[in-house]
């Protein structure tokens, strides 16, 4: 793989397993240092054995504000710096009808899904990015772009968080670049109820048929961090073999 980032430093939130991991190896791969960063111990060891480059680990809950800043400051303690920030971490702790949510249950989504983004940037920009420039990937999901679904509390969230891509790019440019992803199913344990009735291998209703997997995703995000979206931020790129093409997305 071309070494897009060599020299460079990331942090990836949700870093353990699923899209988090696939992205943490895809900046190693690239030549990134990478801090990994997820909630329990023992899966950030067996994720961060899986990386070819330099690699640190820093266990932390993504909807803690001073977990963000601790994990920011060990990734420059460790590295010298950050450059590139993936807020992938999220929780889906309630589904069904959004009208008769827990309220406690929606408070906890929005800790983790999008308060937590907006406190690791916020640590990330007051840190690092303010003075030597960045990038922050976001990880959103087409379930955002359209009302409907089993899970429409996560759905929220993910669509605010789109638009909180778009705001932060609007307030960190020229120096900072702010992107989100906006996967469609993917073959991920986190969504495991969504996908397996049907099966890894079933032909699903979109253009390219397949169910997307981590490393679809986290190519995107590899280019997106990399000089080659240089004159790129503000952007929601879409990752879902097709599915929000065919119309509204349910789940």
């Amino acid at each position: 793989m071309e070494r897009l980032l060599e020299g460079r430093t990331a942090l990836v939130t949700g870093g353990s397993k699923g899209i988090g991991l696939a992205t943490a190896q895809a900046l190693s791969a690239a030549g990134a240092n990478v801090l990994l960063s997820s909630r329990k111990p023992e899966g950030l060891a067996a994720a961060a054995a899986t990386l070819p480059g330099p690699v640190e680990v820093f266990p932390a809950n993504a909807g803690d504000p001073g977990a963000a800043h601790d994990a920011v400051a060990a990734c420059i303690a460790c590295f010298g710096g950050l450059d590139v920030l993936v807020n992938n971490a999220a929780t889906n702790p309630v589904g069904g009808p959004v009208i008769d949510v827990p309220l406690e249950a929606f408070d906890k989504t929005v800790a983790v899904n999008l308060r937590g983004p907006l406190a690791w940037t916020q640590e990330a920009w007051r840190q690092a990015m303010r003075a030597r420039g960045g990038v922050v990937v976001n990880v959103a999901s087409v379930g955002g772009a359209s009302p409907g679904g089993p899970i429409g509390v996560y759905n929220t969230t993910k669509a605010a968080l789109m638009f909180l891509t778009k705001h932060l790019a609007t307030e960190l440019g020229p120096g900072v670049r702010v992107n989100a992803v906006a996967p469609g199913l993917v073959q991920t344990d986190f969504a495991r109820a969504l996908w397996e009735p049907s099966g890894a291998d079933a032909k699903f209703p979109w253009p390219l048929e397949r169910l997307g997997q981590p490393t679809d995703v986290a190519s995107a995000i590899l280019w997106l961090a990399s000089d080659a979206a240089s004159w790129v931020t503000g952007t929601v790129l879409v990752v879902d073999g097709g599915a929000l093409a065919g119309g509204p997305v349910r789940f």
